[in-house]
């Protein structure tokens, strides 16, 4: 899930496991946490356009519940980053449909289908980066949470079909484990006959127990099905349901409005954006992934992704995920707190200056860190190289250095290139990387800022299809609470994911919901436009 997770999708904050041989994960879903008890007013109508509209009303979080939301968002977070942790207009309105999206806090946006003949509701998270459909069963008799919670009762549709297949869905706190079973999915006012889905009897407590939503709709390719099962959007086309094999997601943005937003199947709503979407093509399947050129900070190029990186659009993610390297550089420019890395300040300490010494010298960057003994290099990058922990000699204890030098190293290295571009001197330099390894975020955790300081920040760019696509900080700080008691938290969260995978970026609901986001499954390619 994600976050990435604060995932999760930070659903941010807010990533995939596998489960035996059946693939993948858990999606993300974060900051969707509240002890509150959840209200909707669903209102169901067909508007002259042919499409049902599903209202649902916004949630405003209050002083009560605020630090309980903080901490249950850490918990999601975890679960997301995991998910991830690998070794124009598109056909007629009358032939899309459109579920009407929940938004909390900005950070997870949710909406409801009905499973069964007649249908029994559930609040789903409509998750691009899973591919399973999953709801609490009826049959959930021993895990808490299902009890506050909708549960399906196969007993009660006419429309059921036994399967019984055990399935597990794996993810960073924990798993829900159930079994398959087969029903008619409402969506909107679609109907996918004979839908494989779980249901599932195990739940971990502290995450479900105060999630605002039942369960998980994935929207992935079949890649990374647990248990191999056909996703719904599959299913959807293959009944003919939508004329386009097209889905699209506008996420609102807008808290003071009730309205969360809209994933519409079968097409676009043109309303929804403005200007043309730029489009990439799918580059791996199993999620929707794509190449992704440089990240700029205030205009300026990081460097890191200069040679290409890729990226992942996810909506179970609600944050931002990237290479703790470059997320370094962006909580350092905005001013973001995190945690004190001491391998990384033993590397600059110990090894700042040699660095500095081989880059001018115009060694290769790649093999610097094995040349100073750090890492191995295996070919195309580094490696660790086994470096045993230092021992505080008073208490024979480790200090914790160790592999995680050669990381750190690989992170001065391209920070000290970033900087010798900007021809700056070699104090400045190595003061500047000092400074960065105070801003490396927390492990699977946030870095707050200073909610004042949010008009001086800088734009953060990501360069897709060959062009910037801007955040304004207003847009990728996530804003808890109101007055002097909020607190502002960075959208941007660590992530490494080695390569051939890797690097990867996890392009959540904070991006999203600035830019309008086509799935075109039909011609497999993704496609981004500023929101409307």
């Amino acid at each position: 899930m994600s976050p990435p997770s604060l995932q999760h999708r930070i659903c941010p904050p807010f990533s995939v496991q596998r489960s035996e041989k059946m693939g993948t994960r858990f999606g993300a879903f974060a900051l969707t946490l509240l002890l509150s008890s959840l209200s909707f007013s669903l209102a169901f109508s067909t508007s002259n356009d042919g499409l049902v509209r599903i209202g649902l009303k916004r949630l405003k979080l209050d002083q009560n519940n605020r630090v309980a939301t903080r901490l249950e968002s850490k918990e999601a977070l975890r679960a997301s980053i995991r998910k991830y942790n690998l070794r124009g207009k598109l056909g007629d309105a009358v032939d899309t449909d459109i579920v009407a999206l929940k938004n909390y806090m900005d950070a997870q946006y949710f909406g409801e289908i009905g499973i069964g003949t007649p249908p029994q509701k559930f609040t789903v998270i409509f998750d691009t980066g899973s591919s399973n459909l999953w709801v609490p069963s009826a049959k959930c008799y021993f895990s808490v949470p299902c009890f506050f919670h909708s549960k399906y009762k196969s007993s009660q549709s006419s429309t059921h079909k036994k399967n019984g297949k055990p399935a597990a869905i794996h993810y960073g706190t924990g798993a829900i484990s159930g079994f398959f079973s087969e029903d008619n999915v409402k969506v909107g006012d679609l109907v996918v006959k004979n839908q494989e889905f779980i249901e599932a009897t195990r739940e971990p407590s502290v995450t479900f127990l105060v999630a605002k939503f039942d369960g998980i709709l994935g929207l992935g390719f079949q890649e990374i099905s647990v248990g191999n099962a056909t996703p719904v959007w599959y299913n959807m086309v293959r009944q003919g349901l939508v004329k386009e094999p097209v889905f699209s997601f506008w996420l609102n943005r807008n808290v003071e409005e009730e309205e969360g937003g809209e994933l519409v199947f079968g097409g676009v709503d043109p309303n929804h954006f403005k200007g043309k979407h730029t489009y990439v093509p799918v580059t791996q399947k199993g999620y929707w992934q794509f190449d992704m050129g440089d990240v700029l900070i205030d205009g300026k190029e990081s460097g890191y992704c200069s040679g290409g990186c890729s990226a992942i659009a996810d909506s179970g993610t609600s944050l931002i995920a990237g290479p703790t390297t470059v997320v370094a550089m962006i909580n350092h420019a905005i001013g973001a707190s995190g945690v004190v890395s001491q391998q990384c300040k033993a590397v600059v300490e110990q090894y700042g200056q040699t660095i500095m010494d081989l880059l001018l010298a115009e060694a290769q960057p790649k093999k610097i860190c094995s040349q100073v003994g750090l890492c191995t290099f295996d070919g195309t990058h580094g490696v660790s190289a086994g470096i045993q922990s230092v021992v505080d000699e008073k208490d024979g204890r480790s200090s914790g250095l160790g592999d995680g030098m050669c990381s750190a190293c690989e992170m001065a290295v391209v920070w000290m290139q970033n900087q010798l571009r900007q021809n700056q001197t070699q104090e400045r330099i190595l003061n500047y990387v000092n400074e960065l390894c105070e801003r490396l975020p927390s492990p699977m955790g946030e870095s707050a800022v200073d909610c004042a300081s949010i008009s001086s920040m800088p734009t953060i760019s990501f360069t897709i299809g060959g062009k910037p696509f801007d955040l304004s900080p207003e847009q990728y700080i996530l804003k808890v609470g109101e007055g002097a008691a909020a607190q502002c938290i960075s959208g941007f969260t660590g992530l490494d994911i080695p390569p051939p995978r890797g690097p990867l970026w996890i392009l959540g609901d904070m991006f999203m919901g600035r830019y309008h986001t086509v799935f075109d499954f039909g011609k497999l390619r993704v496609g981004f436009a500023e929101a409307a």
